[in-house]
């Protein structure tokens, strides 16, 4: 089916649930609106991605799925596909691989359905793209392009992208103003993970690594991270001998964006603030563990990664199911340390 040829005037996207995943389809998203300029394009988000696309140029409406909510269980679904079917969209670009989306895309009655046939949904949609086996291989980015490309659509190759607020950074840019970090080199640490432990370096080694960084310098350390990563940020902050901030669990996603654009360096895990800093453009190292690079590297312009991987990596595992944690115990503070120092002298000499 060419869709080009459709009359097509409102499109819905469901996005994904995983604020890194969220960023990775930005690419298509912008590709999307070039295929279909006239179009009012709306996302249908869970509240903790929405801010992914508030100000998202290809963004016109971002509609929050309250699963917790107005749309939880079986009647919540049914009330939010009446939702959507009230806007009597044209287009569902279900970018998330669950059954639900599909199922809510046909309970609102939208006429085309595209998607890749996962989850056992492909008889709901009716422009199913089969997923084949390399597509598990390509960097997510283009994991979601390629769905675009096989329903006919032209795509360009960008970088994810978070678009910011004024208000937004000048909220960060006040929140470092009463810190009197104004000037300071900041270093922004994201210690945590929200999939699981298998994909955290050891808070001890953070801070080693950071206080490497930092010595010598008139610099300052910022943690992040969600509410559930308080207290391995926490662990982190007391072992710090620089002056630090602790925002973990203190700002919103946007907010923190916004903070973490202000970072010269930013030291993290495989992890959704990951994503947030490549999309915002500090340079940063990464270490990764459980997890495969070759899908889910930072889509970044200056990065290093970080990986010691042994024969059972990647497992892709929440949990480290060995004795010890091999993949990361194998990361020194030091080399860590040396890649952040050598980026920082390779954007000093780019500046």
């Amino acid at each position: 089916m060419d869709l080009k040829s459709k009359d097509i005037n409102k499109i819905l996207v469901r996005s994904t649930n995983w604020v890194g995943d969220a960023l990775l389809t930005t690419p298509a998203l912008a590709s999307l609106k070039d295929n279909f300029p006239q179009a009012q394009i709306t996302v249908l988000a869970s509240k903790w991605v929405a801010p992914v696309f508030a100000e998202h140029p290809a963004a016109d409406e971002v509609l929050i799925f309250e699963r917790d909510g107005r749309h939880q269980g079986l009647w919540g679904l049914k009330r939010l596909a009446g939702e959507l079917r009230r806007r009597r969209f044209d287009l569902a670009v279900l970018f998330q691989n669950a059954i639900q989306a599909a199922l809510i895309a046909r309970l609102a009655g939208i006429p085309l359905r595209l998607g890749y046939n996962t989850d056992g949904r492909g008889f709901l949609l009716n422009l199913p793209i089969r997923l084949r086996p390399e597509d598990k291989q390509v960097h997510e980015t283009e994991y979601y392009l390629r769905l675009l490309t096989r329903a006919g659509l032209k795509i360009a190759k960008t970088r994810p992208v978070f678009h910011l607020s004024t208000a937004v950074q000048a909220q960060a840019a006040a929140r470092l103003d009463a810190q009197g970090f104004h000037e300071t080199f900041l270093l922004g640490l994201a210690p945590g993970a929200a999939y699981g432990p298998a994909k955290q370096w050891p808070a001890e080694r953070f801070a080693a690594a950071a206080n490497m960084i930092l010595a010598g310098r008139d610099g300052a350390a910022l943690l992040f991270g969600s509410p559930k990563e308080v207290q391995v940020a926490a662990e982190v902050g007391r072992n710090l001998q620089a002056p630090f901030l602790d925002l973990a669990g203190r700002t919103g996603l946007a907010e923190a964006a916004a903070l973490i654009k202000k970072c010269r360096l930013f030291l993290t895990n495989d992890s959704g603030l990951m994503h947030v800093a490549a999309a915002v453009g500090p340079p940063l190292v990464a270490i990764f563990g459980s997890t495969n690079p070759k899908t889910t590297a930072p889509a970044a312009e200056r990065f290093r990664l970080i990986r010691r991987p042994p024969p059972c990596a990647p497992c892709l595992r929440p949990t480290c199911n060995q004795e010890t944690h091999l993949c990361m115990d194998a990361v020194s503070p030091e080399e860590v340390a040396e890649a952040a120092l050598d980026l920082l002298r390779e954007a000093a000499g780019h500046a």
